[in-house]
């Protein structure tokens, strides 16, 4: 029997076979879940069943977590465990907790001297700094830079100066249908020796992961003639910047 805890579940990245990223040992653990928490059921419950297409999900009681929750109903999700039951929280992509509302579950747990354990998963901020050749001793994520350009534009060399001054390697994301303008902007603000990294679909069949100086980057787009020219370069999908110098 699994023991009471709060088991932390990673997921794929995208449509990458399970055996793929996962260890063995996380289908034994989630065979042994009854309650999860999760961002979103929907996909929560295909992605058990892509785990093992036999569990009878009818029996789980899911528990959604995310931008709409009531933050006052989140410690009430910790009672199965606090009851002697074990478990789960599920992101949409990755690793709970890490740039996901899974970590205020996490931080409950803690604070109520609960166990929590963290499994084995692919996670594309590590897997994009382990590409990129870029500092992996010390580095930030950003998450979701500014929507407004003015601000945008500061954030950015805000973080190069960083980059310069700390020796630290400094990441963001953009959703995928902004990461031309993301690409275009970076180009424009950064200095043309700073390296940039565009880490895209890490894990999945149509994998992208390029480093380059901000003026290779530039000669590369000004040699696309196409939007699907473009779209090679600078991938509209889930995709991870990184800038370096």
């Amino acid at each position: 029997m699994l023991e009471p805890a709060l088991y932390l579940i990673p997921v794929t990245l995208g449509d990458t076979p399970i055996d793929q990223v996962l260890p063995a040992y996380n289908r034994q653990v989630v065979l042994g879940i009854r309650y999860f928490i999760v961002e979103n059921v929907r996909s929560a419950r295909r992605f058990l069943k892509n785990v093992e297409p036999s569990i009878d999900i009818d029996s789980l009681h899911f528990s959604e977590l995310n931008q709409h929750t009531d933050r006052r109903l989140i410690d009430a999700y910790l009672d199965p465990l606090r009851q002697g039951e074990a478990v789960g929280i599920i992101s949409e992509a990755g690793c709970p907790a890490v740039a996901d509302p899974g970590a205020d579950v996490v931080a409950l747990a803690q604070c109520a001297s609960l166990r929590v354990v963290p499994l084995v998963g692919p996670s594309s901020i590590i897997l994009s700094v382990m590409a990129s050749g870029f500092n992996g001793q010390s580095f930030a994520f950003h998450g979701y830079l500014p929507i407004d350009e003015g601000q945008r534009i500061q954030r950015l060399k805000q973080l190069e100066a960083r980059v310069y001054s700390e020796d630290q390697t400094q990441l963001f994301i953009e959703t995928p249908y902004r990461n031309l303008k993301m690409m275009q902007t970076l180009l424009q603000v950064l200095r043309p020796s700073t390296h940039l990294s565009l880490a895209a679909d890490i894990t999945c069949p149509d994998e992208s992961i390029h480093t380059r100086t901000v003026s290779e980057w530039k000669r590369l787009l000004s040699a696309a003639r196409s939007d699907e020219d473009r779209q090679r370069l600078v991938p509209r999908c889930p995709a991870i910047f990184l800038i370096y110098k």
